[in-house]
């Protein structure tokens, strides 16, 4: 896990939306075939290396779907771009990360991993909180249209209704 770089990408709503992020009982639990499914057909559609499943938690993101990151199963949270796409609603993109100043001292970005293209729809539940994002990354830029917009934002959307399906199972 990289601790080296940490900055405070916390949404007013914190308290309560990491409450609502534990009711699903997700973090730290095992692979499910429906959320590791999700991120080799995200990395294939959008023909990038780095696919994720990401729930955003107190001091960490934790992967619930991986493609293209090894046996990585978190990462601090203030390192993680996915922190980033949790603060509004809309699909977050950095077509070219060495482009954005915010992410200058980013060691993904700045550091030996490379990252130079991001992209993620927030994981939003039925009352509004943002607990993650479905997002894809490389290490070329690239272009990111409004039609690819679209199509991150549905497979944020399935995966959003496999969580509240699998929770509605979870009580009964």
């Amino acid at each position: 896990m990289l601790n080296t770089f940490t900055i405070p990408i916390v949404p007013q709503d914190d308290e309560e939306r990491l409450e609502k992020l534990y009711s699903y009982n997700l973090l730290d639990s095992s692979d499910e075939v429906s959320f590791s499914h999700i991120t080799p057909i995200a990395a294939q559609m959008f023909k990038v290396p780095i696919a994720l499943v990401s729930l955003v938690d107190k001091d960490r993101v934790w992967f619930k779907g991986n493609e293209g990151m090894g046996d990585a199963k978190e990462i601090a949270r203030g390192v993680s771009l996915c922190s980033l796409a949790i603060l509004k609603d809309d699909v977050t993109v950095f077509e070219n990360t060495k482009d954005e100043p915010c992410l200058y001292a980013n060691p993904l970005v700045a550091g030996s991993f490379g990252l130079r293209f991001y992209a993620a729809a927030p994981l939003v539940t039925p009352d509004g909180y943002r607990i993650g994002a479905v997002c894809v990354a490389d290490k070329q830029p690239r272009k990111f249209n409004d039609e690819d917009k679209r199509i991150l934002e549905g497979l944020a959307s399935l995966v959003m209704e496999e969580i509240e399906t699998r929770k509605l199972q979870v009580e009964l």
